[in-house]
């Protein structure tokens, strides 16, 4: 059903082959997309972040009044933002 195909990676523009195992994956995962990038690029993307550093943003931690900081813009003012070590107590006690 599946044939080996070679392919460009968009990062380092060396050719790779797709296998026919990877198709088969990509297809039970309802991937619709062939891969861009060499397994090497690939694994050095990941290892690195995905890009870099994310952006975070600051909060008032509603237990303890200390910063928090979020890898999300907070949305509403009306629900508590934790830090790291409060959320951890939260999630602890339930």
């Amino acid at each position: 059903m599946y044939e080996e195909k070679t392919l460009i990676c968009k990062e380092c523009g060396k050719e790779f082959v797709f296998t026919t195992g990877e198709q088969e994956f990509y297809a039970e995962k309802g991937f619709e997309n062939e891969p861009g990038r060499c397994q090497d690029c690939r694994r050095q993307r990941k290892s690195a972040g995905r890009g870099g550093e994310r952006e975070t943003y600051e909060a008032t931690c509603a237990s303890c009044g200390g910063i928090a900081r979020l890898p999300f813009k907070p949305r509403d003012e009306g629900r508590p933002v934790y830090c790291s070590e409060c959320y951890a107590r939260q999630r602890e006690n339930g």
